[in-house]
C-alpha cells in the first residue's frame, strides 16, 4: 500500500508517498481504507520532526497523519460495535494512527460512525481539532450564558471552536485578522476583535473563558481580560502555552490555567456526529491537497495563514482497487 512518511534528515526532510506494508488489525481493532486525512500542526512540530531525526537508512518506523475517515474493510476478532462496510472517523494521538496511508488499523475506541450528511474529506479533517475545542470546554466545565474569548478563531481547531461553543450556549467573542471577520460571524460569533488593529489583550472586556487555540497567549497576558476567577484554557502547541500551563500548576495564581491534553474516544465523537448532523457544526475548508502533493500541505500549514482544516485526499476517485 501506499502511505506517507519522512523522506531525508533533519531540516531538509520532507514527506513523500512510499510503499509499505499493509498493517493487520489486532483483536480490538479496525482495518479502515483511508478516503481522507489532514494535517495538523501535530504532525509537522512532533511526527514528522521525531521522524527526521532517525537516520533515512531505508527504515523509518513512523507512517504520518492522526485524523481519518474511510471504510471498515476488516475487523478484529473481538470487535463487535463495527462491521466490514461502515463508514467511520476518528484519530489516534500516540502516534499510531499513521492515518495517511492507503489502510490504517485504529482502536474501535477511537471511532466512530461518521456523520450521515457530510463528506469523507469534511470527516477526514474534524477529529483531532474539533475534539480540541470539545474537550477544552469540557475541561473549562464551560456553561450556558457564560462569555468565552476564543483567540485563533479562524484557524483548524478555532472554526470548530466558535460552533462548539455557540452550541453549547456560551456567547462568543472571536479574535482574528480583518480577512478573516466574515468568517468567523458566519460561524456565530456574537462579536469579533481584530487583532491587526490594537492589542486585543488591552480590551476593557471581561470573559468567563479565554481559549487559545493558537497557544501564543498566556494567563498573564489575558489576565485583564478575566473574570474574577476566570479560567484560561490552552491548546499546548506551543512552548509558551505549556509553560504557562505547567507554572498555573506549581504556582497557583488568580486565574487558573487548563490544558487541552486531546484524545480521541467514541464518546466525544458521537457528541460531535450529533452536532453535525443537527447541522450546529460544520468544516471549514482551507485547502485540498492530493495525496502525492503531502508535503505542499505540510508547507500550507506551516504558514501559520490556513483558515479552517487542510484535507489529504487519499482515496482518488479513479481508483479502484488497492493493495
Amino acid at each position: 500500500m501506499k502511505a506517507a512518511t519522512v523522506k531525508g534528515y533533519g531540516s531538509i526532510a520532507k514527506v513523500v508517498v512510499k510503499e509499505k506494508k499493509r498493517p493487520s488489525p489486532g483483536k480490538n481493532d479496525v482495518l479502515v481504507e483511508v478516503h481522507c486525512s489532514s494535517v495538523n500542526p501535530k504532525d509537522w512540530k512532533l511526527n514528522k520532526a521525531i521522524t527526521a531525526l532517525i537516520p533515512d537508512v531505508g527504515f523509518r518506523p513512523f507512517i504520518i497523519g492522526d485524523d481519518l475517515s474511510g471504510v471498515v474493510v476488516e475487523k478484529g476478532s473481538e470487535v463487535t460495535e463495527f462491521d466490514v462496510g461502515d463508514e467511520v472517523y476518528g484519530m489516534d494521538m500516540r502516534l499510531r494512527t499513521s492515518a495517511c496511508a492507503d489502510y490504517a488499523s485504529i482502536a474501535t475506541s477511537r471511532i466512530a460512525r461518521k456523520p450521515a450528511n457530510i463528506s469523507h474529506r469534511e470527516a477526514g479533517v474534524a477529529p483531532l481539532a474539533a475534539l480540541t475545542a470539545l474537550q477544552g470546554f469540557k475541561i473549562a466545565e464551560l456553561k450556558r450564558g457564560q462569555r468565552i474569548l476564543i483567540i485563533g478563531a479562524s484557524g483548524g481547531v478555532g472554526t470548530y471552536a466558535v460552533q462548539i461553543a455557540k452550541a453549547l450556549g456560551a456567547e462568543v467573542t472571536a479574535v482574528c485578522s480583518y480577512r478573516n471577520i466574515d468568517l468567523v460571524k458566519s460561524l456565530g460569533a456574537d462579536h469579533v476583535i481584530d487583532y491587526t488593529e490594537n492589542d486585543f489583550t488591552n480590551n476593557e472586556d471581561s470573559f468567563d473563558v479565554i481559549f487559545d487555540a493558537t497557544s501564543y497567549e498566556s494567563a498573564k497576558t489575558c489576565a485583564s481580560l478575566m473574570q474574577q476567577g476566570g479560567l484560561f484554557v490552552t491548546t499546548f502547541g506551543q512552548s509558551k502555552g505549556f509553560s504557562s500551563a505547567i507554572i498555573s500548576r506549581l504556582f497557583p495564581v488568580q486565574h487558573r490555567t487548563l490544558a487541552v491534553t486531546v484524545e480521541s474516544n467514541t464518546d466525544d465523537l458521537n457528541e460531535l456526529t450529533e452536532l453535525f448532523e443537527k447541522r450546529a457544526l460544520k468544516t471549514v475548508l482551507d485547502s485540498e491537497f492530493s495525496f502525492g502533493d503531502i508535503d505542499e500541505a505540510y508547507q500550507r500549514s506551516m504558514t501559520g495563514r490556513a483558515k479552517g482544516k487542510i484535507a489529504i485526499k487519499v482515496l482518488e476517485s479513479n481508483q479502484v482497487t488497492r493493495k
